[in-house]
């Protein structure tokens, strides 16, 4: 039995700017809940790990999970680049420290607490799942609410 957890995150009118994050959650009895927050100012990068991070907090420790994104920044840091950074310090193919690592640690310790796999799905191109997270996004970018539902 697994859980699904279909994220997104939001930054508008500019990026950087406003910043809010959305999840869409299957438990594994098909139960589907919609969650969302504001983040405050931050760019797309910064809506993406936390539309993750906070999908994989929602699922219990030791959980089987796929998170599925449209953003192949967080996809590919969660599997490909991982190993490399962690090899190197945490420092990019430039040698400078790896962009929002406070961020990634925080994600790497959710995933390292369950069983992830991920899934990248192409975004706006009408998985429903996908569109919903999304709209969820910018609902908390149009609510501007601080508080996590």
């Amino acid at each position: 039995m697994k859980w699904v957890a279909y994220t997104d995150g939001a930054c508008a009118p500019s990026n950087p700017g406003p910043a809010g994050w959305g999840c869409v959650l299957i438990a594994p009895d098909t139960t589907e809940t919609d969650h969302f927050g504001f983040i405050g100012p931050g760019t797309n990068q910064i809506a993406e790990l936390t539309a993750a991070l906070e999908g994989l907090n929602r699922v219990p420790v030791g959980g089987v999970v796929e998170l599925v994104s449209d953003s192949q920044y967080v996809l590919k840091g969660l599997g490909e680049w991982r190993a490399g950074w962690e090899r190197k310090g945490f420092r990019n193919a430039k040698g400078e420290q790896v962009a929002n690592l406070a961020l990634w640690k925080q994600l790497f310790a959710a995933a390292d607490a369950r069983k992830v796999t991920t899934r990248w799905v192409r975004g706006h191109n009408g998985d429903v799942y996908n569109e919903r997270a999304d709209a969820l996004a910018n609902k908390a970018l149009a609510t501007r609410s601080a508080s996590a539902r």
